[in-house]
């Protein structure tokens, strides 16, 4: 029996970003070292999970993220500036699909033989006094588990297919007929990303099982397989949005600011968290790795300055004062002095 599950997703995106690069580096500026905290920490976990609020927020396609541990975290004080975090957070993607807008609470990861997990660098400005949260940066690396390790803990479990292979393309084709037919008020066409305005935008989850066909019968033709096709389909509501409508320290994103020295007549700007999510395939193990260093499994990098001493990122938008409003951003922190206390416990361990 050939079990094939689909998942055919169809996003709307639309997106006006004006992305402002970090300032000249500070004059003669100190070089205050990073400090490390402990990834158990209710400061560090309440600012991780604000974290990937906004790193789920921001998504045009695939599913939100959930925190599984943070594994190193960083703060760089700033006097009346506040503080800069630099988080590495591991993670797992849940079965919630980023436009269902459903809170993270409600959306568990996935059954173990269908884990995709990996991690996140961010950079995460908070300022209490002056109630600023905002995300400056953050980049994530995401694969799924192995199949070799899922059959090594379940021969029988259903494990990822191409999604070009042709069998593939027969199971959605399939699926979605079975729902227009019995859905004939409303057609739908099988897409994988597209832009829309009025049609609704939706995830849906079909399988098509194959089993032996009938013994030949007279003046039937003979039948190699019977096809079995079940699908459901979960509809999301418009995804406009209205850029600026919101306020930065209730949502965590940035107000729209006009550019200085710009064209009175000119549009505002909006600035956006500088990041992408980026998916690899499974990681295989080879079985001669033995005595061999391990490939690193999540290559995420982050930086948005190399200059030791540290850049100036202008974040005068967050503020809507007359002063300029600058973060010192230093280069993202590696393994070195990381507190003893990372990583922090994992919520569930991956296979």
């Amino acid at each position: 029996m050939d079990v094939l599950r689909l998942l055919v997703l169809c996003t709307l995106a639309a997106c006006c970003v004006a992305r402002s690069p970090p300032g000249p580096p500070l004059p003669n500026a100190p070089f205050a070292p990073l400090r490390s905290l402990g990834c158990n920490d209710s400061e560090v976990l309440a600012v991780a999970g604000f974290a990937l609020q906004n790193i789920n927020r921001v998504q045009k396609d695939g599913y939100m993220l959930t925190l599984n541990r943070v594994h190193d975290a960083r703060v760089h004080r700033q006097e009346d500036m506040g503080s800069l975090f630099y988080l590495t957070l591991d993670v797992l993607e849940t079965g919630c699909h980023v436009l269902s807008r459903k809170a993270l609470k409600d959306c568990g990861p996935r059954i173990f033989y269908e884990t995709v997990h990996g991690q996140c660098k961010a950079m995460f400005h908070v300022n209490k006094p002056r109630r600023v949260l905002y995300l400056p940066a953050y980049n994530c690396t995401l694969r799924p588990v192995s199949k070799r390790k899922i059959h090594s803990m379940c021969p029988d479990c259903p494990h990822p297919v191409d999604l070009s292979s042709p069998s593939v393309l027969e199971a959605a084709t399939e699926s979605l007929a079975k729902f227009n037919s019995e859905n004939p008020s409303k057609q739908y066409a099988l897409v994988k990303v597209t832009k829309a305005t009025s049609q609704p935008v939706g995830l849906c989850q079909g399988s098509l099982i194959k089993s032996p066909g009938l013994p030949p019968q007279p003046g039937v033709p003979p039948q190699r397989f019977k096809k079995t096709v079940t699908v459901s389909c979960e509809f999301f509501e418009s995804q406009d949005q209205v850029p600026g409508g919101e306020n930065p320290a209730d949502t965590q994103d940035a107000k729209k600011l006009p550019q200085k020295n710009a064209d009175p007549t000119s549009s505002p700007s909006i600035t956006a968290p500088r990041g992408s999510i980026q998916h690899l395939p499974e990681q295989e193990e080879p079985e001669d790795s033995k005595g061999k260093s391990p490939e690193e499994p999540f290559p995420v990098q982050l930086d948005l300055t190399t200059n030791p001493q540290g850049d100036t990122l202008d974040v005068s938008f967050l503020y809507l004062e007359p002063e300029e409003k600058k973060l010192v951003v230093l280069p993202f922190p590696g393994k070195e002095q990381r507190s003893p206390e990372c990583p922090g416990p994992e919520k569930q361990r991956t296979p």
